[in-house]
């Protein structure tokens, strides 16, 4: 099952439009067309969308293949990984999308914190251009100060239905409270872990006998198909 949470982007909340007549963050191909006198609608525009990854990257392959649709709002232009040996690296690649490594582990080796991570990261995205930032499978927890410069432009898929069974391990925190009923959430990113409005959810049943690993199993096949539909809500 699909919910709406019916709660609007917070880049659609009272945002003024730039004096020039541009929308406040219109994508370069809009301002050119704009300024060139050949004016079209943002909605024909696919935002420039960015996935972090650090591991398998399902989700992503999923988000890649939903946005080859030419009614999508979404164009992939851009995955960045956390770890040099995340496979989603190489599958992006074979898609035909550009990678980039922002990576943790000479971060720890260099004794850097988390702020100056965030900082390159935050480097890598600009200068690609991106508009809006997925996370699928990111293991890490984002800087208050990332955030908030994303506010309202990053989201993240969660395989619980929140709010319960925030951080980690959520599917075995599900089967330890006993519920009968789990799922995923897509929601926007706040700087309280787990905490921002969400846009859409699916429920997976718990069956009797499911162990972690069967359980994570199936809520993974139902994000593959609640991410798309996730994204394309929230940039429509």
């Amino acid at each position: 099952m699909l919910y709406d949470s019916g709660i609007a982007p917070v880049w659609e909340r009272g945002r003024p439009a730039r004096s020039c007549g541009i929308p406040g963050g219109a994508p370069l191909a809009y301002v050119q067309e704009k300024r060139a006198g050949r004016p079209r609608s943002q909605t024909d525009v696919k935002k420039r969308v960015a996935i972090l990854i650090s591991g398998r990257g399902s989700n992503m392959r999923a988000l890649i293949e939903a946005a080859r649709a030419p009614d999508y709002p979404a164009e992939i232009v851009l995955v960045v990984s956390s770890r040099m040996d995340a496979d989603g690296l190489g599958v992006a690649r074979a898609l035909g999308i550009a990678t980039e490594l922002v990576d943790q582990v000479r971060y720890r080796r260099e004794n850097r914190d988390r702020e100056a991570f965030d900082a390159e990261l935050h480097h890598v995205l600009t200068r690609a251009n991106v508009e809006f930032v997925c996370l699928a499978g990111f293991m890490r927890i984002l800087s208050a100060g990332f955030v908030r410069k994303w506010e309202g432009r990053i989201v993240n898929m969660h395989p619980s239905l929140l709010p319960a069974f925030r951080g980690l391990k959520p599917q075995a925190q599900a089967l330890e409270a006993g519920v009968k009923v789990s799922g995923c959430t897509v929601h926007y990113v706040v700087p309280e872990l787990d905490a921002g409005p969400t846009i859409a959810q699916t429920e997976v049943p718990v069956l009797d006998g499911d162990t972690e690993e069967t359980l994570s199993a199936r809520i993974l096949e139902a994000e593959h198909k609640l991410y798309p539909e996730a994204l394309r809500k929230a940039l429509s």
